[in-house]
């Protein structure tokens, strides 16, 4: 088998109507085929999609993944096609926006084949979709895939008996491993040569009867427990006594993973840059640069880029893959059976769960990931609510106050780090919760939809895999974005810093400015001028603040943590101070990267002013009460 690629488009829909109206097939012959790779939601059909494309897909052990279409070119021999990923969709009929795409393309667009990848470990759910599709599609394939999974379940399956019930082409595979795809591409390649058999029109219900013979007469069960391992898993990691509990554990448990991974890799990059940055000023005395020019580009572009980059990628480079493992295993769907109850009392849906975590890596993918949710209104609940988890670039502040004001011993300090890390990021999922509910019930009201989630069978993650995926799909496409706002703005945060008005920097008389409301807040004009310049990258706020303290025109980064406490002391911080940065850390507006997602993905300028207005009101509002009550009590 031979798959190269040579396009790859992707295409996003929420109806028929967008569909019909800009999805092109683009091929690059008048000769190649379009084939469609239909299927049940977390049966490996974007695996499948890879394998064939040479594509890197986004895959993951989770329903619901995939609600767009994406285009792939393979070749087979002297034939070419254009593979088209639909959605993943239980049926036809539709009732969300995953199987209406699904249904149009494969009614409107008249495909050439498609191939119906199935999940050997549950065939009958499965052969549902198979039915209907052959009733309106002449050429269609079956492609049974996790073969490997049937087999250590004791799972077997009469594939000859399986096409002459079906009067299909059957061909199981092994689409991790890419075992049986050569034989798939000789069964496309054979399209022309075989017809669907299947002539008669059944009703849904006779389908449902059909299939569940189908299954009864060609699969076998080794032994009848073969699905005790995720039955007993399940009774623990879903039920109400345990599953609150080991989620809120494994959450600590990642939390500390990349806070003691990140520290070491974090110091190496920040010394390599400092060495990189002597070679540039060595560059510059060469040819004689004017003092603006290396300021402007070395003390503003090079080191606020070089900051973002050491402090932002060690943690994005731990916390992903271990993300991605949790995904690929199969728990990150258990996250949302157990959270689903939750957000229905905030009228909300429970995917919005899955959304929610992947703010934890960067909320702009976490906007990204509410294409999910099929309801408009709760897809828009999450999009604006997802900014209360704090993202990888807003650690850095959580970690280094936590550890200079609240962690007193040096000892397990990581330890105390994670778990007050984790205190904060509850309070930050509970004011997830909170806001959800208070939008649902003005603004955005309405009653909260029912969903199917499937809680797939756990499997053991590829760790290569995982590792290349996370890093190239997810750590450098979030850093890539966050260095392309950052560069600009460590050029405005250098004219700031070095403009002056008498004998003061405008960043200096900016911060005097703000210092009066800050104060109300328990900040400093200093801090908050810190939050704002820090729109572009949240990793920069504590940097400038230092550089403002010291009345710098550099970006600082102190030796250790311990004069950086020092320094904000002398300055006025204290327990309160440090406290209410943490607050307005979870609840002020989201990154610029983030507010270009909100933009893009509700096309409303309306609702993207209000995600940036309404977190910061909110924190705004819990920092001054936080200062009042330490005013009366302290």
């Amino acid at each position: 088998m031979k798959g190269m690629i040579i396009m790859g488009l992707t295409h996003s829909s929420t109806g028929s109507k967008a569909l019909d109206d800009t999805l092109i097939i683009k091929k690059n012959s008048p000769c190649d085929k379009v084939i469609a790779l239909a299927g049940n939601p977390n049966v490996g059909k974007s695996t499948v999609f890879n394998a064939l494309t040479g594509m890197k897909q986004h895959t993951g052990n989770w329903p619901g993944k995939t609600v767009t279409n994406a285009q792939g070119y393979c070749k087979s021999g002297k034939n070419s096609y254009v593979i088209v990923d639909i959605p993943g969709t239980y049926s036809l009929i539709s009732h969300s926006a995953e199987e209406e795409i699904a249904s149009d393309f494969i009614c409107s667009e008249n495909p050439d084949c498609v191939i119906v990848v199935c999940d050997a470990t549950c065939l009958e759910r499965n052969l549902n979709l198979v039915l209907q599709i052959s009733q309106i599609s002449h050429n269609v394939i079956v492609c049974l895939n996790l073969m490997d999974e049937a087999k250590r379940k004791g799972i077997y399956i009469d594939f000859k008996k399986l096409e002459e019930l079906l009067g299909l082409p059957v061909v199981p595979v092994v689409a991790r491993q890419k075992k049986g795809l050569d034989k798939l591409l000789k069964a496309v390649d054979s399209i022309d040569t075989y017809s669907n058999s299947l002539s008669e029109q059944l009703p849904v219900e006779e389908i449902v009867e059909k299939a569940e013979k189908i299954t009864n007469e060609v699969v076998t069960h080794k032994q009848n427990s073969y699905s005790n391992f995720d039955k007993k898993a399940d009774k623990i990691l879903t039920s109400k006594l345990w599953g609150y509990p080991i989620m809120i554990l494994m959450l600590a448990f990642v939390l500390w993973l990349t806070i003691c991974g990140a520290n070491y890799p974090s110091q190496a990059l920040s010394e390599i840059f400092s060495s990189f940055e002597l070679i540039l000023a060595d560059i510059f005395n060469y040819f004689n640069a004017p003092d603006w020019l290396y300021g402007s580009l070395v003390d503003g572009v090079y080191k606020v880029v070089s900051w973002v980059v050491s402090v932002m990628l060690p943690p994005m480079a731990i916390f992903f893959p271990l993300f991605t493992l949790l995904e690929d295993s199969g728990y990150l769907p258990r996250i949302a059976y157990n959270l689903d109850k939750p957000f229905k009392k905030c009228c909300a849906c429970g995917k919005q769960s899955l959304t929610m975590c992947m703010g934890f890596g960067c909320n702009a993918a976490g906007v990204v990931g509410c294409k999910i949710i099929d309801s408009p209104r709760e897809r828009l609940l999450a999009i604006l609510t997802n900014n209360f988890v704090p993202c990888n670039g807003r650690f850095p502040i959580l970690i280094s106050v936590l550890t200079m004001f609240f962690v007193s011993t040096r000892k397990y300090s990581s330890i105390f780090s994670a778990l007050l890390l984790t205190s904060i990021i509850l309070f930050g999922i509970g004011a997830t919760f909170l806001t959800t509910r208070l939008l649902s019930k003005t603004l955005l009201k309405g009653v909260p939809s029912s969903f199917t989630l499937e809680l797939p069978s756990y499997r053991r993650p590829k760790v290569s895999d995982v590792i290349v995926r996370s890093i190239f799909d997810r750590t450098l496409f979030v850093l890539k974005r966050a260095v392309a706002v950052a560069a600009p703005a460590g050029l405005i945060i250098w004219l700031l810093a070095n403009i002056k008005i008498g004998d003061i920097s405008v960043l200096r008389h900016c911060a005097t400015f703000l210092d009066p409301f800050a104060r109300i807040m328990g900040l400093d004009g200093v801090i908050l001028m810190a939050f704002i310049l820090g729109l572009p990258a949240n990793e920069i706020v504590i940097p400038i603040a230092i550089m403002i303290y010291m009345s710098q025109g550099t970006l600082s980064e102190m030796g250790n943590l311990l004069e950086m406490k020092e320094l904000l002391v002398a300055n006025g911080w204290n327990i309160v101070t440090a406290l209410n940065v943490m607050i307005f850390t979870i609840m002020h507006w989201p990154c610029s990267t983030t507010l270009q997602t909100i933009k893009k993905e509700t096309n409303s300028i309306k609702w993207t002013i209000f995600s940036a207005v309404f977190p910061t009101i909110l924190g705004v509002l819990i920092c001054t009460l936080i200062n009042l009550i330490s005013k009366i009590f302290i």
